[in-house]
């Protein structure tokens, strides 16, 4: 019985995502279908790896991934399937694998396209389908498409680092605006070093200690903390942090820019440790 996650920008204003589930029932009937988020901002490729990334890691091994994220980035007539840490991730060749898996995955291979079917949403499921039937019932992952050795590969979001500060850009925005960053505990740690620190944001905010949770502050106040998936999150108790302070995530127009450093203070929070 397989477990298949789902995680896409489509939303679920229309049919899209019931047909996908019936389409993916009708390769593998006893499948448990997972929906992981189907409200991730569209080409948002950070957000998209956060939140699989997140999730991922809490799926027995065998689990099948599919991440529907910017399926028609390129004109490609193949999808993509990887073996990673026991499980298995399917998406287009747009960067978001090497992007989740945080490396060029052990084993990857193309699912070729039909040439002669439209490539719509639907029959690329129907590829991908195909595929998890293929390995669930026992083949191996070449089986089911052919080995490659170099895919599209772009990396995860760093924080900006220096002998006294460390920069984060805002990855996320959450169902209550929190904002979520991309600085992780551990990353935290290395950095400061016993110090004393302080967390700006919006040029004129600031916050000088981490909480263990929203009610360490009194509500409406400001804070701190790092959240399930280990990120830096700032929020309100029992208030909405983006709205308040006009904090941003990130933008398509980002897709185009080459540096970092063109972010706005809308979406970076900076940790001056003293």
């Amino acid at each position: 019985m397989p477990i298949i996650t789902l995680t896409s920008d489509i939303g679920l204003q229309d049919y899209l995502t019931g047909a996908i589930k019936g389409l993916l029932l009708q390769n593998c009937p006893d499948a448990r279908l997972v929906d992981i988020s189907h409200h991730i901002s569209p080409f948002n490729l950070p957000q998209a790896t956060y939140i699989c990334r997140a999730a991922f890691r809490h799926f027995p091994e065998g689990t099948f991934h599919l991440v529907l994220n910017n399926l028609f980035d390129r004109k490609a007539d193949y999808l993509l399937m990887a073996k990673h840490n026991g499980q298995y991730i399917c998406c287009a060749d747009n960067g978001l694998m090497t992007m989740i898996a945080g490396e060029m995955p052990a084993a990857v291979v193309r699912l070729p396209l039909d040439p002669g079917a439209p490539k719509t949403t639907i029959n690329l499921v129907h590829i991908m389908a195909q595929a998890i039937r293929q390995v669930n019932g026992g083949a191996a992952l070449e089986d089911a498409g052919t080995l490659v050795s170099e895919i599209v590969v772009k990396n995860n979001l760093q924080p900006l680092t220096g002998a006294d500060y460390i920069e984060g850009q805002i990855i996320h925005i959450d169902n209550f605006e929190n904002v979520v960053v991309n600085i992780t505990r551990e990353q935290f740690d290395e950095h400061r070093n016993g110090r004393k620190f302080a967390i700006f944001f919006r040029r004129d905010e600031m916050i000088r200690s981490i909480s263990e949770t929203y009610a360490d502050v009194p509500e409406g106040q400001k804070l701190a903390l790092f959240n399930s998936a280990g990120y830096l999150e700032i929020a309100v108790n029992k208030g909405n942090a983006a709205g308040l302070f006009g904090l941003q995530g990130f933008s398509r127009d980002q897709l185009q820019q080459a540096t970092y450093q063109q972010l706005s203070f809308y979406q970076t929070v900076r940790i001056i440790f003293e």
